[in-house]
């Protein structure tokens, strides 16, 4: 009994020092250095497609200079084993005119230990490719004549057996339907997609030249880490190897993100194990520091089907002082600028948000704190939504546009913006006229909406919850929401 007790005190032991391994950050930012050398040598191999990280995991692994300015978004948990899916809030179909123009892309990603390929590159992108090519058939029918159109759904072998593939072949079809039935836009692809797949022990790259004499437009998914037995191994080099070290940087990054590391690579990179927490502690506080800038250093993104009447930004992409106006934009413009370092408290009444309202000193701007994710949901439902669509209908009847941002961009602004131009917008994208009832909205309607937002700000990634509070705060009567 005392031998068996310790064998698994012994077991405890080791496990608790591979996870301690596992999130020292020396350990991951030298293993992803270690990645990025087999991700150069992807790139140096096929300089004539334009590569991108599937984010956020993939952002670790390429540096900035050399990435398409916008990243793709595939979920590993839309290729997880019976949750197979075509996200139409995920589309990715910003993708498709680079696809087009440049004759494929290359696509990086990783994966924690226990996987040669995450799901994402495994499946979730096999079946975006396979439902794209479907659902350009179904948009484009003189497609069928082309003899090379291929609809066949490739996955990587070894990774996804055959009965699982015949699972999801026999799902594609109707996510085809349903994308070629959505709002989204499919441009005419001059070749259908197909996936290939690179790792680090893939022997020799896939042979793509020339290009324009291929029968499809190659996706080449790249998984950028070694697989390692338990997810470590010891390096000569004084660190422990971290399969998947960019994955779930919230546990080990200290606030670290992927665009500080590629800003300050080397100074990381060269730092001693006992300096870098400091190091590291240092460049967040510095990041968090705001420094008066004079412009936008990334501009809000307007929704097309509004004809630019409502914009999505983010928080940090603002200007320190927020002038009425908007790039491009030929109109005043008034701004709901939701964070949680916002200036107003949150109010205690309806009553309270108003006042609290007409007392900024910025009437073009409306400012209200929430703190992103499940947090503060309550208080975006009977508060933030209420306000902000308030103040966002008083604007446009004085003819203003709209700029909502958030501290992601990707999340609670998208929820204010999609619960405005459901109220304030008729189905074919117009401004309603003041005074003018809004016809009744159904999830059909938002869906439509929300679908108008992600065809022109890809990045857009509202929350399950999110979603769920503004469908209640659309569909209910105020009286019976949550309390």
């Amino acid at each position: 009994m005392s031998f068996e007790f310790d064998i698994k005190q012994a077991n405890a032991e080791a496990l608790a020092y591979v996870r301690k391994e596992s999130l020292d950050i020396y350990n991951r930012l030298h293993s992803i250095g270690e990645d990025v050398h087999f991700v150069g040598e992807v790139h140096q191999a096929y300089l004539e497609l334009p590569i991108l990280p599937n984010l956020r995991c993939g952002a670790w692994y390429l540096d900035p200079k050399i990435a398409f300015h916008e990243g793709a978004y595939f979920k590993s948990t839309d290729g997880h084993f019976g949750n197979w899916s075509f996200n139409l809030r995920r589309p990715n179909l910003h993708l498709l005119p680079l696809i087009a123009a440049e004759g494929g892309l290359v696509l990086v990603d990783s994966t924690r230990a226990g996987k040669r390929i995450p799901d994402a590159l495994s499946k979730t992108i096999p079946i975006w490719c396979a439902v794209i090519n479907r659902a350009t058939l179904l948009v484009y029918p003189e497609k069928a004549k082309e003899e090379a159109w291929d609809v066949e759904l490739y996955c990587p072998p070894g990774a996804v057996s055959e009965q699982e593939r015949s699972q999801i072949k026999a799902r594609l079809y109707g996510w085809a339907e349903d994308l070629s039935k959505s709002s989204y836009h499919l441009p005419s692809l001059p070749r259908p997609l197909r996936p290939l797949w690179i790792t680090p022990s893939t022997s020799v790259f896939p042979t793509l030249r020339p290009l324009d004499k291929l029968k499809y437009s190659p996706i080449v998914c790249v998984s950028a880490s070694k697989q390692v037995s338990e997810g470590v191994e010891r390096r000569s080099h004084g660190y422990s190897y971290v399969q998947g070290s960019g994955d779930d940087h919230e546990l080990w990054g200290m606030g670290l993100t992927p665009k500080l590391f590629w800003e300050h690579k080397n100074a990381l990179l060269n730092s001693s194990r006992e300096d870098l927490p400091c190091v590291v502690a240092k460049l967040v506080a510095e990041s968090k520091v705001l420094h008066g800038r004079a412009v936008w250093t990334t501009l809000p993104s307007p929704i097309a089907a509004l004809h630019g009447r409502i914009s999505i930004g983010a928080v940090p992409d603002m200007p320190f002082e927020l002038a009425p106006t908007l790039p491009d934009v030929d109109r005043p413009c008034s701004f709901v600028v939701v964070s949680a370092t916002g200036s107003s408290s949150p109010p205690t009444s309806d009553a309270d948000s108003d006042a609290s309202d007409s007392m900024s000193s910025e009437p073009h701007v409306l400012r209200l704190r929430l703190a992103e994710g499940k947090k503060d949901q309550l208080h975006f439902l009977q508060h933030v939504l209420p306000a902000s669509t308030r103040y966002i209908n008083d604007r446009l009847a004085t003819g203003d546009a709209i700029c909502v941002c958030c501290d992601s961009g990707r999340d609670a602004g998208v929820g204010i913006a999609l619960a405005a131009i459901q109220l304030f917008f008729d189905d074919e994208g117009r401004p309603l006229e003041p005074g003018t009832q809004a016809a009744s909205p159904s999830k059909e309607s938002i869906r439509t909406r929300l679908q108008w937002i992600i065809a022109s700000r890809p990045a857009a990634n509202p929350s399950r919850v999110t979603l769920k509070r503004v469908n209640e705060f659309l569909l209910s009567s105020p009286s019976f929401r949550r309390r």
